[in-house]
């Protein structure tokens, strides 16, 4: 079995996720060099992987200086940093294994696909839905005539509203300026994986949404500018980082994003909350990008499906997929089964949902570890199945995106196929 190396561009969370999984099969990869300019997380992944002094770089322009020395670029930096490296990376012929957004415009996107053809180099994006058992065993179902042809699917991207407050408001996400639109970092997912269920192609889009509840007029009386500079709502407001940082903290993940530190102590944390972005009033950020947002879709043969992400819940994906025979539906993918109703006997199955290669409960529901897998036998086969999320089809389903966007801010029923047309 050959033995693929690796390069990591951008140590955060996506990163680290990706090759900490490399880490588990020795035998199909090794990863060989880090760019990250922060150096904790530059520390971690090169004891992790023991990689020599060399290899270690502070920007990923100093990976590129030097002859290739691996298979594999994973760029996992920030959505506005995906393009430079991407095509740095390409023209020096490193295969790709490029997080998602491709880039934050779809002249960008339509460029670095077009740059992988003209110089021969695999991309895979990290559509990790793909690869998660919920959305594999959908597939299948569909695939295997179980409800006949489907007609129209709702789906819910329920984004917690924790979550949209540390990514979305507070953090690096929360201004498009900085990041990309929320649909496009968020639900870029969504879209693609629509599309890959349907198995036709978008050809019309239109979407409502705005940025409401997280403004200033919003906040409460006297609030602060900083949570912990003595807010008289500590303690009662939602949103209080005393609460989701440190004394009733949920996701680890939130407090190494805050202290840029990938085992952060509360004395860590507490600094960040007091001196960066995390720390601010969650109602007095920077933030422009929408906290609720839906598209209809229609496909090329009929089939429409109504898309909603929200900031107000408890946060996970809810898919129902109405067809001629039957319905689907799954409540989340903390859900181990998938409930099946067919018209022919008016009774519900339980569908147990395949595992793909770790537990469910892994990352992105299993879907990291299988885009991993997919990487491998895609690098080494060259075989394209429908699963594989290339950089062909990842563009193709962007551009429902970007039209998605055009049509919420210009009020307008928009044509896919049109909008792309004018970006070429």
């Amino acid at each position: 079995m050959k033995q693929l190396k690796v390069v990591v561009i951008g140590a955060g969370g996506r990163g680290r996720g990706y090759t900490d999984i490399m880490a588990e099969k020795p035998e199909k990869y090794q990863v060989v060099g880090v760019a990250e300019p922060l150096e904790d997380r530059r520390e971690y992944i090169k004891e992790k992987h023991n990689i020599s002094d060399e290899y270690c770089f502070t920007t990923w322009e100093q990976v590129f200086e030097l002859p290739k020395f691996a298979d594999i670029a994973i760029i996992s930096t920030m959505d506005r940093m995906h393009k430079e490296p991407a095509l740095a990376a390409i023209r020096k012929g490193y295969d790709l294994l490029l997080e998602k957004p491709v880039a934050p415009t779809a002249e960008d996107c339509l460029e670095i696909e077009a740059e992988a053809k003209k110089y021969g180099v695999k991309i895979l994006v990290c559509h990790v839905l793909r690869y998660n058992p919920l959305f594999i065993t959908l597939k299948k179902l569909i695939d295997d005539g179980e409800i006949g042809r489907v007609m129209s699917i709702h789906h819910s991207e329920n984004v917690g509203n924790t979550h949209q407050s540390h990514s979305f408001v507070r953090g690096n996400w929360g201004n498009s300026e900085r990041s990309s639109t929320m649909l496009l970092q968020k639900s870029c997912h969504d879209m693609d994986i629509l599309q890959w269920l349907v198995g036709k192609p978008c050809k019309r889009v239109s979407s409502f949404g705005s940025l409401t509840y997280f403004t200033e007029e919003n906040a409460p009386e006297g609030a602060t500018d900083y949570c912990l500079d003595g807010c008289p709502h500590q303690g009662t407001c939602f949103y209080d980082v005393q609460k989701l940082y440190i004394d009733d903290c949920e996701n680890w993940w939130f407090r190494g994003a805050a202290s840029q530190k990938s085992h952060p102590t509360d004395e860590d944390v507490i600094y960040a909350l007091k001196n960066s972005q995390y720390g601010k009033c969650v109602y007095k950020c920077d933030n422009d990008v929408v906290d609720h947002q839906v598209v209809n879709l229609e496909f090329e043969d009929g089939t429409v499906a109504d898309f909603n992400m929200c900031a107000f819940n408890e946060g996970g994906r809810f898919i129902r997929i109405m067809g001629t025979k039957g319905e689907i539906f799954n409540g989340g993918w903390n859900s181990k089964t998938v409930d099946l109703y067919r018209f022919s006997d008016r009774k519900h199955v339980e569908i147990d949902i395949e595992s793909v290669g770790n537990t469910i409960e892994s990352g992105h529901g299993g879907g990291d570890v299988g885009i991993i897998n997919a990487l491998y036998d895609y690098l080494t086969t060259g075989e394209v199945t429908e699963q594989l999320s290339e950089i062909g089809i990842s563009v193709k389903n962007h551009m429902i995106v970007f039209a998605a966007e055009e049509a919420r801010k210009t009020g307008t029923v928009v044509s896919v196929d049109d909008f792309v047309n004018q970006k070429k």
